[in-house]
């Protein structure tokens, strides 16, 4: 009898266990979730080279009064040399000038530099559209 009542014991501390490990789990994974914000990608006019959209959500001012915001490129033809490129820019609304801050293939790979120059849009239609839409938003 007494060994039964150790064999029941046993279990229910096993299973009490489980479910705290399940539920620290769960909670876990939720977590890391919600904290990976959603894009929200807007389209410029396309180019003879492809497309460019920037991402509402994250827009942000920097100290120097620019704007940085996160933008994508995607060429007209895809291969394994050229694939979508992510950028994050920076962008003087009174200048109409722009800097790639960082530039990488996906989010988890990054080249940051601060230090990049100011730089003309020389009438890309693409960075122009960005610097836009994106200034319009933000003032």
């Amino acid at each position: 009898m007494v060994d039964s009542k150790n064999k029941v014991n046993s279990m229910f501390i096993r299973n009490s266990i489980g479910l705290v490990l399940s539920i620290i789990v769960s909670t876990c994974i939720s977590i890391k979730q919600s904290s990976a914000l959603p894009h929200e990608w807007v389209k410029v006019p396309k180019s003879e080279y492809g497309e460019q959209l920037w991402d509402r959500k994250s827009i942000k001012r920097n100290e120097d009064g620019s704007v940085r915001v996160l933008s994508k490129f995607i060429p007209k033809t895809k291969s394994e040399i050229t694939k979508d490129i992510l950028y994050t820019m920076d962008i003087n609304c009174f200048e109409k000038s722009f800097r790639d801050v960082d530039v990488s293939i996906d989010e988890l790979s990054s080249n940051f530099n601060q230090l990049a120059n100011w730089q003309d849009p020389k009438g890309d239609e693409l960075i122009l559209g960005v610097i836009g839409q994106v200034c319009r938003v933000e003032n």
